[in-house]
């Protein structure tokens, strides 16, 4: 079918070009998602920035870390990084420390005090993805995780 069938007065033809699926793509559909999560992710939410969030979370799950790290595996530039930890240092949340063996490298730490405020974070982050997720079923949302998580880098 060319350009023009497309554009006649055929309902045949119309009812084809119709057809055509004009949703978004799935990345599109999960940049909007992100959007949308981004935007309730409130300071006022969660008791902490959304990228302090992030680098909690990253230590939680395996903390110590070495600064570098950090930096590559949240995305940040180095500079912005040590601001980002001087914040959490300064609230007590994080501590930072010389490596033992490399003194010229920072361990971090997560604090008692950063550990609750993450607890904190998470179930009102929680009760975020049950507002936006309430179409889905738990076995959905299941799914939806497993998913996620074998693409997440």
């Amino acid at each position: 079918m060319d350009y023009h069938s497309v554009l006649d007065d055929n309902p045949d033809t119309l009812q084809i070009a119709m057809a055509v699926d004009t949703s978004p793509g799935t990345v599109v559909m999960l940049m909007r998602l992100a959007t949308a999560i981004k935007k309730r992710s409130t300071e006022d939410l969660l008791g902490l920035k959304l990228r302090q969030l992030m680098l909690l979370s990253y230590l939680n799950a395996g903390t110590p870390a070495l600064q570098q790290q950090l930096c590559e595996a949240l995305w940040l530039d180095p500079n912005n990084c040590v601001l980002l930890l001087n914040e959490l240092e300064e609230i007590g949340y994080v501590e930072r420390r010389r490596d033992p063996a490399d003194r010229r490298r920072h361990v971090v730490e997560l604090t008692d005090q950063g550990r609750g405020a993450l607890e904190r974070a998470e179930r009102a982050q929680e009760s975020l993805g049950d507002e936006l997720f309430a179409a889905l079923s738990d076995e959905q949302r299941a799914t939806l995780r497993t998913l996620l998580s074998r693409v997440a880098v």
